[in-house]
C-alpha cells in the first residue's frame, strides 16, 4: 500500500523507556501490558507493591522487559528517586505517563477538605513532580515525551466535581504550557471519558458514590486509553499528538 513506510506502528514503540505511574491498576496497568507487549522497556510506580511484582512479573513471562519500584507521586524527593532508577536501569528516560490518580467526588457542602488536598497533592502536583524529574534529563537528551492523563473532566464541570475538574483542567493547562516552552519535548494530554478503574473506589460521600456507580456501568475498558497512550508514542519523534479525546460511544461522557 502506498506510504505504508510512513505508517507508525511497533517499531516506533520498541526499545523505548518508558515510566508509568499510578501502575498497579486501570489505566496505568493497561498500558503497561500494551506497551510491554510492543517492546518498550518500563518502569512501573505504584504505592501497592504486591501489584505491580504481580504485574511485572506476567508482562516478564509474556516476554516483556520491566522493573519496578514502590512509588509515592506526592513525594517529590520519591518521584525524583524513581525517574533515577529508570535512568540508572536503562541509560535513558523515553516518556514517562503521569497517570496516578484519585477522584473523590462530593458536593462542596460536604466539606471533605481533606478529600481536596489529596486530590491536589495526587492529581495535580504529582504531574508537576513527575515533569520536574524527567525535564532536566530529557532536555540534556534533546528528545522526550511527556504524556499527562487528564480527563473528559477536565473539559467540562459537573456537579460534586468541583475540585476533581480543577485539578484536570489544570493538567491541560501545565501541559500546553510546557508544550509552548519546549519545542524538543513532546507533551501529550490523555482525556478519557468514564473507564474501568479503581477511581470510583474512593469517593466517600455515598449519594456521590450511588449516581458515579450507575453511570460507570457504561464505562469503556481501560485498554481503550492504553492504546491512545501507544498510538501518540508511535508517532515519529517530530510528530507532537498534543491531545486525545477517549470515551465510549454508547454514553454521553
Amino acid at each position: 500500500m502506498a506510504g505504508k513506510e510512513n505508517v507508525p506502528g511497533k517499531e516506533n514503540v520498541l526499545g523505548k523507556v518508558v515510566l508509568i505511574t499510578g501502575a498497579s491498576s486501570g489505566i496505568g496497568e493497561a498500558t503497561a501490558r500494551a506497551l510491554g507487549a510492543e517492546g518498550a522497556k518500563l518502569v512501573l510506580g505504584a504505592r501497592r507493591t504486591d501489584r505491580l511484582e504481580k504485574i511485572a512479573a506476567e508482562i516478564k513471562t509474556a516476554g516483556g522487559t520491566v522493573e519496578w519500584r514502590k512509588l509515592d507521586v506526592t513525594d517529590r524527593a520519591d518521584v525524583a528517586a524513581f525517574v533515577d532508577f529508570a535512568k540508572a536501569t536503562f541509560g535513558r528516560v523515553d516518556v514517562i505517563v503521569n497517570n496516578a490518580g484519585l477522584m473523590p467526588l462530593s458536593p462542596f457542602t460536604a466539606l471533605k477538605v481533606d478529600e481536596w488536598d489529596r486530590m491536589i497533592d495526587v492529581n495535580l502536583k504529582g504531574v508537576l513532580y513527575g515533569i520536574a524529574a524527567v525535564l532536566p534529563l530529557m532536555k540534556a537528551q534533546g528528545m522526550g515525551h511527556i504524556i499527562n492523563i487528564s480527563s473528559m473532566a477536565g473539559r467540562r464541570v459537573m456537579a460534586t466535581a468541583g475540585v476533581y475538574c480543577a485539578t484536570k483542567f489544570g493538567v491541560h493547562a501545565l501541559s500546553e504550557a510546557l508544550r509552548i516552552e519546549n519545542n524538543d519535548i513532546r507533551v501529550t494530554v490523555i482525556s478519557p471519558g468514564a473507564t474501568e478503574s479503581e477511581l470510583a473506589d474512593t469517593i466517600t460521600d455515598q449519594a456521590t458514590k450511588a449516581a458515579i456507580t450507575n453511570l460507570r456501568k457504561q464505562a469503556m475498558g481501560a485498554d481503550a486509553v492504553a492504546r491512545a497512550i501507544a498510538f501518540a508514542i508511535a508517532q515519529p519523534d517530530d510528530i507532537d499528538v498534543g491531545e486525545i479525546m477517549v470515551r465510549p460511544t454508547i454514553t454521553t461522557h
